[in-house]
C-alpha cells in the first residue's frame, strides 16, 4: 500500500476497519496542533485517496464530517480548505476525570456549521442593491415591510397559519417575542400564566424574570392536558404544539381542538412553534394558531434553522393585543436590525431558505439515527420518545433513581446532556433530553457510549 507525505500518514498504521474515523482523527489532530492552518487547502479527495490506497469515499466521507465540525469548507473550484483551528484532543486517561465538555449533547444548540454563508452573502448583496437610501432610517417598530409579507406568504404555505403582514411583528427572537406578550398580560392583571409540565426550564425562568408565576399544567403522550389548564384558572398558557419541550410529542388533533376552544372561551394560547421546520417521519403538523387566530400568538424565529446570532424572529398578535404589542416594541428597541430583515425576505422570497432547509433536515436525519443506533447499542433499556421530528429526542430510564446524578457525571466523563428532572416541576420517570444537531454521527457514538457506561 502506497505512503502519502501529506502529514507523513502511515496507511499501515490504520485499522482494518474503520479507516474513515482514523483520517478523521488524523486531519482533526493536523489542524489541532497547527500543522494545517487557517487557510491551507486540503488535497484533492481523489488524490489522497490514491496516495493512501483506500477508497474515495473514504476521504470524502472524512473531510465531510471535519467540514460539520466547522474546521474545514468546501470552496467553490478551491477545494477544500481548513477554516478555524480546533483545540487539541485531550490524551486519553482511564483515571483521568474531565471537568470540560468535549461533547455537548444539550438540547437547543443548532449546527451552526450548517449556516448558508454562500446564499446569506448573496441575499445581502441583492437585498443592498435595492435598498433606497430612506431605508437606512429607524423604519418600522414591526419590521421592514418586506419581512412582514415574505413571512406572512411562507408561514401560510408551511404552517397553515391565517395571517396578513399587518399582523406580524418581527422580533429579535422567540424570547423578545414572548417577553412582550407577558409584559402586556402584566399590565392588563395578570399574575398567573399557564405551562407545560414538563416544559423549558429557560422559559419557566424567562417568566418569572416578568413577574409572572408559571403554573404547571401536566403533560402526557397526547400533549398538553387542556382540562387541566382550564382547572388552573390561567387565562393564558405557553404550549410547544409542534414538537413538545421536552417530550417530543405532537399535541393530539383532539387536544388542539380542546385549545382552540378554550382560548375562543376566553383564553390566550401563546404558540411557540418549536422545531416545527425540523421534521424526518411525518408530514408537517399545522400550527393552533390556524383554528383561533383571534386568541393565540403565534411565535417563531430563525435560531435553529439558520442562526441564533442573527436574532430574527416574528410573533403573529392577535388584534386586541396587537397595537399594546408594537408599542411595546417600539419603547423596548425602536425596531428591529433592517438589514438582517432584507436578506432573510431575499432567502424567502427567491427559495433559498426552502432549499437551505431540505438540506439541513437531510444532515439532522442522519444525526438522529446515528443517535438512535447509538441508543439501542449503549442503552437499550431506554424508551426513547420525539424521535419524528425536533433536534433533540428524551430516553426515560425506568430504573435510573437519579437522572441529575447521571448527567453530572457525564459532565465529569467530557459530556453535557440535560437530566429530565430540570425541566419538570411535578415528580415524574427519570431521563435523559439529548440534542444531536450540533454533533457530529461519530461524536455521538462516543457520547452516548459515555452515558451507556455511566448508567450500567
Amino acid at each position: 500500500m502506497p505512503g502519502s507525505d501529506f502529514l507523513q500518514l502511515d496507511p499501515a498504521a490504520a485499522p482494518a476497519h474503520g479507516l474513515a474515523d482514523w483520517l478523521t482523527a488524523a486531519l482533526r489532530a493536523g489542524v489541532a496542533d497547527g500543522r494545517l492552518s487557517v487557510g491551507t487547502r486540503l488535497p484533492a479527495t481523489r488524490g489522497l485517496a490514491l496516495q493512501l490506497g483506500v477508497s474515495r469515499g473514504v476521504v470524502v466521507q472524512a473531510y465531510q464530517r471535519l467540514t460539520d465540525e466547522g474546521l474545514l469548507a468546501g470552496q467553490r473550484g478551491g477545494g477544500t480548505t481548513v477554516v478555524t483551528a480546533a483545540l487539541p484532543a485531550p490524551e486519553p486517561s482511564a483515571e483521568r476525570r474531565r471537568t470540560d465538555v468535549e461533547i455537548n449533547l444539550s438540547p437547543g444548540l443548532p449546527d451552526l456549521s450548517a449556516f448558508p454563508r454562500q446564499a446569506w452573502l448573496r441575499a445581502e448583496r441583492a437585498a443592498l442593491g435595492a435598498l433606497a437610501a430612506a431605508d437606512l432610517g429607524y423604519g418600522d417598530p414591526r419590521g421592514t415591510p418586506a419581512l412582514r409579507a415574505a413571512l406572512a406568504g411562507w408561514l401560510t404555505r408551511t404552517r397553515g397559519v391565517r395571517t396578513t403582514p399587518d399582523d406580524i411583528i418581527v422580533v429579535n427572537g422567540v424570547a423578545q417575542g414572548l417577553a412582550l406578550l407577558v409584559q402586556v398580560l402584566r399590565a392588563r392583571g395578570a399574575s398567573t400564566i399557564g405551562f407545560e409540565d414538563p416544559g423549558s426550564r429557560g422559559t419557566r425562568a424567562q417568566l418569572h424574570q416578568w413577574a409572572v408565576e408559571p403554573v404547571p399544567v401536566p403533560v402526557d403522550d397526547h400533549g398538553l392536558d387542556v382540562r387541566a389548564l382550564a382547572a388552573t384558572g390561567c387565562g393564558a398558557v405557553v404550549v410547544t404544539p409542534a414538537h413538545q419541550f421536552p417530550t417530543g410529542v405532537v399535541l393530539a388533533a383532539d387536544r388542539r381542538r380542546e385549545l382552540a376552544d378554550w382560548a375562543r372561551a376566553g383564553g390566550l394560547v401563546v404558540e411557540d412553534d418549536y422545531d416545527a421546520e425540523h421534521r424526518y417521519d411525518r408530514p408537517p403538523v399545522a400550527a393552533v394558531q390556524a383554528l383561533a387566530p383571534e386568541a393565540v400568538a403565534h411565535l417563531g424565529s430563525v435560531s435553529k434553522t439558520l442562526a441564533p446570532a442573527l436574532r430574527l424572529g416574528w410573533l403573529l398578535a392577535p388584534a386586541a393585543l396587537r397595537d399594546e404589542l408594537v408599542e411595546r416594541k417600539r419603547w423596548s428597541d425602536i425596531t428591529s436590525p433592517a438589514l438582517g430583515q432584507l436578506a432573510l425576505a431575499q432567502m424567502i422570497t427567491s427559495g433559498a431558505f426552502d432549499r437551505h432547509l431540505r438540506l439541513v433536515r437531510g444532515r439532522q436525519r442522519q444525526r438522529r439515527d446515528a443517535l438512535l443506533r447509538a441508543l439501542a447499542d449503549h442503552l437499550p433499556r431506554a424508551r426513547v420518545q420525539g424521535i419524528a421530528a425536533g433536534l433533540h429526542l428524551l430516553a426515560t430510564l425506568p430504573d435510573l433513581p437519579d437522572d441529575r446524578g447521571i448527567a453530572a457525571a457525564a459532565r465529569h466523563d467530557g459530556v453535557a446532556v440535560h437530566p429530565l428532572s430540570w425541566h419538570r416541576v411535578s415528580p415524574g420517570p427519570a431521563g435523559l433530553v439529548i440534542g444531536y444537531a450540533a454533533t457530529t454521527p461519530d461524536r455521538l457514538r462516543e457520547g452516548v457510549r459515555r452515558l451507556g457506561r455511566l448508567a450500567a
